[in-house]
């Protein structure tokens, strides 16, 4: 098979270097040249994944049409806020039958884009779908056992990234929610940073668990507002990757929480991290959102609040306990949500 990975991140690295493990013939698009010639020469990517050996059968490009003409599967591994540019970019390259496949969890700001679904807009492509799940490129990277999910209505896309990427070491499970995958790897961000900040702030090991579980609360809550499956979100998808993210100093939004709780300011928390941060971009738009369509998201607001609005972190855990004490299990389904569960099956492998 052939594979084209575009992005030269860490994840989009990892990837590439599994689908070359797995046999894959493997492009990888990176706009950098230098790092290109890094990676063809030492198979490192210096910048990213420094101590991580690539598989040398991974050839790296500035040239977008030579990575992408011949690909069965095209990973698109690309910050939020640059995707949709590279994606008009390769466009002319692709072809109707090509699989495309978002890896990114963010959201765009016009008009609340989910990345597979910019991929709809701009390609009308029948064969997308979304990669989600507890996946921290540093321990894919050293082939830890990790699992994913390959979410998509089409049983081709499932299939062609299946076969690319299971292997000993890397688990592709299948599901049908691509809306419900994809925006519980997005919203996850959220609390990744506030679990950070709360570490940062010496808060316990209850804090932390109240902090996950109130987080799958107001994720949930916010999935049945715009009529997606909440039973989703106790997948690797959603809870899977909402542990993952809010216990290990290896994720970006955690490290990003843990420097503001530390006295940071945004700006020096991100340049401290030095790469990017979706969840950042994410609270301010799902906030937003939230306000709009009046859904009660208290931690989110209290993130947003030491975020954008000069509140100190400290003052973000009182707020929360200050807070209305709703139901502690709300994974109820909308009318739109029970409709769509019954066509949705569950994850698969």
């Amino acid at each position: 098979m052939q594979v084209a990975v575009l992005g030269g991140g860490s994840f989009g690295t990892a990837i590439a270097s599994i689908a070359a493990d797995n046999g894959a013939d493997v492009r990888q698009w990176l706009r950098d040249e230098a790092l290109v010639e890094q990676i063809n020469r030492e198979h490192r990517n210096g910048r990213y994944l420094p101590d991580y050996s690539i598989n040398p059968a991974v050839v790296a490009s500035t040239d977008l049409a030579e990575t992408v003409t011949e690909a069965a599967v095209v990973f698109i591994a690309i910050p939020s806020k640059a995707f949709r540019t590279v994606l008009q970019q390769v466009r002319p390259y692709l072809r109707p039958e090509q699989i495309l496949v978002s890896t990114t969890k963010g959201i765009e700001a016009d008009g609340f884009k989910l990345m597979s679904q910019v991929i709809e807009e701009e390609t009308g492509s029948s064969h997308i779908g979304a990669l989600s799940g507890p996946n921290l490129a540093a321990e894919i990277a050293q082939k830890h056992l990790t699992a994913t999910v390959i979410a998509s209505d089409d049983p081709v896309t499932r299939a062609y990234v299946q076969a690319a990427l299971g292997c000993s070491y890397f688990r592709v499970y299948a599901g049908n929610d691509r809306y419900g995958a994809e925006l519980g790897g997005s919203l996850k961000n959220i609390y990744a940073i506030a679990a950070g900040m709360a570490a940062a702030l010496g808060m316990g090991e209850n804090t932390r668990s109240m902090l996950m579980t109130r987080a799958l609360a107001e994720m949930s809550r916010f999935a049945v507002a715009l009529g997606a499956n909440p039973m989703t979100f106790l997948g690797l998808s959603g809870v899977g990757d909402l542990i993952v993210t809010c216990s290990s100093e290896l994720s970006r939004n955690y490290r990003v929480g843990y420097a503001l709780g530390q006295g940071h300011d945004l700006e020096s928390a991100i340049e401290v991290l030095g790469q990017v941060a979706e969840g950042v971009n994410t609270v301010k738009l799902v906030c937003e959102k939230a306000r709009r369509e009046d859904i009660y998201m208290p931690l989110a607001q209290g993130l947003y609040q030491v975020m954008f609005g000069g509140v100190p972190a400290k003052d973000m855990a009182k707020a929360l306990m200050e807070s209305e004490q709703s139901s502690d299990v709300e994974f109820m389904l909308s009318r739109e949500a029970v409709s769509r569960a019954h066509e949705l099956a569950p994850d698969s492998e």
